[in-house]
């Protein structure tokens, strides 16, 4: 399943390397791309929305599920 997080505190690379490094550990992930100037990450995984907002809120960034 792909989902699109809205990540308001993503404001630089180091954030894209945080959030994409905690997503990629996990091997129910198959992409991950974090957009810095949109303050998004676009998910691919089999796992569900809130296991990967857990993931993303353990990397030390809110996440919420685009609608």
């Amino acid at each position: 399943m792909k989902y699109i997080f809205d990540v308001p505190d993503v404001s630089c690379g180091h954030c894209k390397m945080r959030i994409e490094s905690a997503l990629g550990k996990e091997t129910e992930v198959t992409s991950c791309n974090v957009d810095i100037e949109a303050k998004t990450a676009e998910v691919e995984s089999s796992l569900d929305a809130d296991q990967l907002i857990h993931l993303i809120d353990e990397a030390g960034y809110d996440a919420t599920l685009r609608a």
